[in-house]
């Protein structure tokens, strides 16, 4: 079972510790090749470019900048990103043995990366999925992306059990061509819902802490059954029995 979750644009974890097994993006390349063209804006350009404040602009613009730097040293993707999903993930408290089994189970979407393992090396960057990089014949990233992700998708999910259980933001299938996707693996997207005086709502922030705490049970429990995320519960959240597929409501 592989778990997709998607990338966060805050970006200033660090690892609690030293890894003896880090690993390298399988996209490396493509990345630095994206990094360079993001380090030709200038901070203005970049705050357009990423409909962003100045003061983000100027801190992506240094980080472009000084990507290459011998001192800028990378760190493990899932202890870089600090979004919601992530704090309730809590990698920080994963074992080495419990981080090692998740780097074979958990791939996190990134504009610029492409895909990521928990222990992939990166920089720290921000990027959006609606930018299109003068050198990329006039394709936004995720048109960049989609053609080399999808199957590359495709055969991790295969090479485990066939099934993705995809916890990532309806915007990270833009990386890919999803319907292919679905056609050649099984997947399953649980969905949070709120009930309140009687009618079915979806809070984002909800539905982020939802997902990094359903990642973070399943990467724990090493859950290998689709069955077993029934028994997923997270402050009040619980799976609604008369539900077709994947569904877990808090009743408000």
């Amino acid at each position: 079972m592989i778990t997709y979750i998607s990338c966060a644009k805050i970006m200033t974890g660090k690892s609690n510790r030293d890894f003896s097994i880090a690993t390298k993006p399988f996209f490396e390349l493509q990345a630095n090749a994206n990094a360079v063209q993001m380090a030709s804006y200038s901070i203005s350009e970049l705050k357009n470019l990423l409909k962003i404040n100045a003061d983000i602009a100027q801190e992506n613009w240094l980080r472009y900048q000084q990507f290459f730097n011998e001192d800028n040293n990378p760190e493990p993707a899932v202890f870089s990103y600090d979004g919601m999903v992530f704090q309730k993930l809590a990698p920080e408290t994963f074992s080495d043995k419990e981080l090692y089994y998740a780097n074979s189970h958990l791939l996190i979407g990134s504009f610029l990366y492409g895909l990521l393992r928990p222990l992939d090396l990166i920089k720290k960057y921000r990027l959006e999925g609606n930018v299109v990089l003068p050198e990329n014949k006039g394709e936004k990233i995720f048109d960049f992306w989609k053609p080399l992700l999808t199957d590359y998708f495709i055969k991790q999910i295969k090479a485990d059990d066939g099934i993705l259980i995809n916890l990532a933001s309806d915007e990270m299938k833009n990386l890919f061509d999803w319907k292919k996707i679905t056609r050649e693996v099984k997947v399953i997207t649980p969905e949070f819902h709120i009930i309140r005086n009687g009618k079915q709502k979806t809070i984002v922030i909800y539905t982020k802490m939802c997902r990094g705490a359903m990642t973070r049970y399943i990467l724990k429990k090493r859950i290998t059954c689709t069955e077993d995320l029934k028994a997923f519960e997270y402050e009040g959240f619980h799976w609604y029995q008369n539900s077709k597929g994947f569904e877990f409501n808090l009743i408000s």
